[in-house]
């Protein structure tokens, strides 16, 4: 009688431990497909060099299936644009609300507004960041904030007091907007690491944040096609897409492109899709941006092993482009 006690302690205990380990978060990715798309871009309408219709037609052209016109102040009714939207193509109602503290920019993208936003300036800096994004949530968008080393204007100090916001450019396509950092200030993936070390779960997005559809395609301008997601929905619906990319249904990328992304309790593989003689390189990066498993391995899979808050993944091709996994939370039972 005595060892079927200790028999069935040992068993509870197992039982116990087992219950006590982490495990990685469903996303959702199954039974969904991707559609690409970009949230930031610029027209006539505020400070880019083509009218809505040009800028719609670029990317309808060049196989996106989703865009945001986000003018400065500016609301583009998708409305006007009906004989460019189809069921292959998507345009989100969209405005990068646009203030200032002090000498600081604060830009705060709104997705799937319903009407203009104002922008607000407050007392304080993270009180203008804040009010801006809620002013975005009052008419039921979605908020992101866009390129906070532009200006070197927002540090994970004020972005760490955001509240209510899930997405942050950690990528944007503009040449002056400081994505790499410098001279002691880090790099947008620097502070998204030290955001999601923190515990604020938010998600990263590459845009383009493009003006100079004309003319000469250069490093120097603000050319479309360098940043964007890939979104995984069941359908290209505008709320799908929204809620998706709040989920972290996504990745970003300024190249590579993803065939899958499986997650398991216990493991995330990630499918590269092959492009050209391209080889590849995935990290699997943990809290505090450290590097937890190189591999040049396809399909790249990380198993998931004792206690962590995170992982995400950076996969690099031999032509110099990337793509990022967002994070998965590990979490307890």
């Amino acid at each position: 009688m005595k060892i079927w006690h200790v028999v069935t302690a040992l068993a509870i205990l197992a039982f116990l431990a087992c219950r006590e380990m982490p495990e990685f978060e469903d996303k959702g990715f199954a039974g969904k497909r991707w559609f690409k798309g970009n949230t930031h871009t610029h027209t006539t309408m505020s400070d880019g060099d083509s009218p809505p219709e040009v800028v719609t037609k670029w990317y309808k052209d060049h196989g996106y299936r989703f865009l945001v016109l986000s003018d400065h102040n500016v609301f583009t009714d998708p409305a006007t644009l009906h004989d460019l939207v189809d069921s292959t193509f998507l345009l989100i109602p969209g405005e990068e609300v646009t203030a200032k503290f002090q000498q600081k920019p604060v830009h705060v993208n709104g997705l799937n507004i319903s009407q203009p936003i104002n922008p607000i300036v407050d007392t304080s800096l993270v009180g203008t960041i804040q009010k801006n994004v809620d002013a975005v949530r009052t008419v039921n968008g979605v908020p992101h904030i866009n390129h906070p080393n532009f200006g070197w204007a927002l540090s994970h100090r004020e972005l760490l007091q955001i509240n209510n916001d899930k997405l942050l450019e950690i990528f944007n396509g503009h040449p002056h907007v400081n994505n790499f950092g410098g001279g002691g200030w880090p790099s947008m993936e620097q502070v998204w690491d030290h955001l999601l070390t923190a515990g604020k779960e938010i998600y990263g997005i590459a845009v383009d944040d493009a003006h100079h559809f004309q003319g000469e395609f250069a490093p120097g301008r603000s050319n479309p096609g360098r940043g964007w997601v890939a979104v995984r929905a069941k359908n290209l619906d505008v709320r799908e897409i929204v809620e998706s990319l709040e989920k972290g249904l996504f990745y970003a990328t300024t190249g590579v492109e993803l065939d899958d992304i499986k997650i398991t309790s216990t493991q995330i593989e990630i499918y590269i899709a092959k492009q050209g003689d391209f080889k590849f390189r995935t990290e699997f990066i943990g809290a505090g941006g450290k590097i937890l498993l190189n591999s040049e391995i396809n399909p790249a899979i990380y198993q998931l092993s004792g206690d962590m808050q995170y992982v995400r993944a950076k996969v690099y091709n031999s032509g110099g482009y990337v793509a990022w996994v967002q994070p998965v939370f590990a979490r307890k039972p």
